[in-house]
C-alpha cells in the first residue's frame, strides 16, 4: 500500500482529500503542524483525522520557530507583498513542508498531499518548499487532478460530501469561506468576499480582532523592546517570540489593530481578494522601524527598502528556500546588528500613534538637527554642497533649456 503524508488543517479541503486519499488506496498519516491557530483545538482535530481512516496523526508544535525563524525575519525586512499584506500564510507554507517531510522520513512514506487548489498560490509554496529539501518527493496535489474536481467541482459539493456523511465543519453553503489561521494572522477568501461590492470588513466574523468602532475609548500604552531587531520584552516583562505575537495579538485585538481588505496578484496570474488580520505582527512592524529610524544608517535603510519587494515577492510566491534568500536574509542579519532601542506605542480604536522612542545605538543628534541657532553643523558648508550636487543639471540645462 502507498503510504503518504497530508499537510492536515482539519478544514473543509483536507478533510476530504484525506477520505478520499483513503479511497484511493493510500496509507494516510495527517500531519498538523501547530502554528497558534488561535480559534483551533488540535486534539479535537486529530482525533477527526483518526475517525475519518487515518493511519496515523501528529501534532507538531512549531509556534515558537514559525515566529523565531520565519516571522521575524520578515519583518526584519518589513517586508509587505505589494505593499500592505504582511505575508502571515506564506511564511507558514515552508514550515509546514518542512515539518511534514521530517515526519515523512520517520514513517517512510515518498508522497506529500496537500489540500491547496490549482488556482492558488499555497500549491507554489508547498512544491517549491518540498522540492528544494526532498528532491525525490512526490508532491500530491488533489485539486490537480480531473478526477478529484469532477467529483468535488467547488466546495459546495465538499460541503455537501461532509453533511451526507456526518464530517463535523465549520464551512457552511451560507458561509463557505477559506480561512487559513495561525499565531501570525487569519487569512479569509471566497464566498460573498468574491463579490467587489461586498464590505469584507464588515462580512467577516473575525477572530482575532474587535471592530475598531467598538474597542475600547481610551488608548493603550505598550512599550516594546527590540536588541539586534529582535523583539525581546513587552512592557518591562522578557518574552519568547511566540509570548510576544500571542500578547500583542490579545492586546492589538482588543483595539481594532491590523485589519486589512484587498486585492492582490497571486503568482500564477490572477487576482484576488482577500480579508486579513494580524494585530500583534502589525505593531511590530511598526515598533520595529520606528527603532529602525534611529539606529540604521541611511543608505542602508535605503537599500533595505528597495529590496524588501523583492523578499516580499519570493516569500508570497513560495522561494524560502533559496539560494537568493539565504544570501538576503545573511544581509538582514547584518543590518539588524545596530537595531536596538525601545518604542513606546499608543493603540486607539485601530490606530497605532507613536509615543516614544529611545536607542543606545541611535545616530540622531538634536544639535546638528536643531532649527535652533548653533549647534555642530556649519550652514556656510550647504552653499558649496549644492554648488556640487547642481553642476550636471546646470550643464545640461544650458544645452537643453527647458520652457517655463
Amino acid at each position: 500500500m502507498p503510504r503518504c503524508v497530508l499537510a492536515y488543517s482539519g478544514g473543509l479541503d483536507t478533510t476530504v482529500i484525506l477520505r478520499w486519499l483513503i479511497e484511493q488506496g493510500y496509507e494516510v498519516h495527517a500531519v498538523y503542524v501547530d502554528l497558534g491557530q488561535p480559534c483551533e483545538d488540535p486534539q479535537q482535530l486529530l482525533q477527526k483525522a483518526r475517525s475519518l481512516g487515518a493511519a496515523g496523526a501528529y501534532h507538531v508544535d512549531a509556534r515558537e520557530e514559525l515566529c523565531r525563524d520565519f516571522a521575524f525575519p520578515v519583518m526584519q525586512w518589513q517586508a509587505r507583498y505589494e505593499g500592505v499584506y504582511l505575508l502571515g500564510t506564506s511564511i507558514a507554507r515552508p514550515l509546514i513542508t518542512k515539518k511534514c517531510l521530517e515526519v515523512a522520513r520517520e514513517v517512510q512514506a515518498d508522497t506529500f498531499a496537500h489540500g491547496a487548489t490549482g488556482k492558488g498560490n499555497d500549491q507554489c509554496r508547498f512544491q517549491l518548499a518540498a522540492d528544494a529539501l526532498a528532491p525525490g518527493m512526490r508532491v500530491l496535489a488533489p485539486w490537480r487532478m480531473a478526477s478529484f474536481r469532477q467529483r468535488f467541482p467547488g466546495r459546495s459539493e465538499m460541503i455537501q460530501y461532509c453533511q451526507q456523511q456526518g464530517i463535523p465543519i465549520k464551512a457552511t453553503a451560507e458561509k463557505p469561506y477559506s480561512s487559513d489561521e495561525n499565531c501570525l494572522h487569519i487569512s479569509y477568501e471566497a464566498g460573498k468576499l468574491e463579490e467587489l461590492e461586498t464590505d469584507g470588513l464588515e462580512l467577516v466574523e473575525f477572530g482575532m480582532t474587535t471592530s475598531p468602532q467598538q474597542a475600547p475609548d481610551e488608548p493603550e500604552l505598550v512599550k516594546i523592546e527590540f536588541r539586534q531587531g529582535m523583539p525581546v520584552a513587552l512592557n518591562g516583562e522578557p518574552k519568547s517570540p511566540l509570548e510576544m505575537v500571542q500578547a500583542l495579538n490579545r492586546i492589538g485585538g482588543r483595539h481594532g489593530v491590523g485589519r486589512i481588505d484587498i486585492v492582490e496578484n497571486r503568482f500564477v496570474g490572477m487576482k484576488s481578494r482577500g480579508v486579513y488580520e494580524a494585530p500583534g505582527m502589525t505593531i511590530l512592524y511598526e515598533a520595529h522601524r520606528l527603532v529602525e529610524q534611529l539606529t540604521l544608517d541611511r543608505d542602508v535603510m535605503h537599500l533595505r527598502d528597495r529590496l524588501a519587494p523583492e523578499v516580499a515577492e519570493m516569500v508570497y510566491y513560495g522561494f524560502w528556500f533559496h539560494p537568493k534568500m539565504d544570501a538576503l536574509m545573511a544581509f538582514i542579519r547584518q543590518v539588524q546588528q545596530v537595531v536596538t532601542g525601545t518604542v513606546e506605542l499608543k493603540l486607539y480604536k485601530g490606530n497605532i500613534l507613536v509615543h516614544r522612542r529611545s536607542s543606545p545605538e541611535s545616530l540622531y543628534n538634536a544639535a546638528l538637527a536643531t532649527m535652533e541657532a548653533g549647534g555642530d553643523y556649519n550652514q556656510d558648508d550647504a552653499e558649496g554642497f549644492l554648488r556640487i550636487q547642481g553642476l550636471p543639471v546646470r550643464v545640461y540645462s544650458r544645452v537643453h533649456p527647458r520652457n517655463y
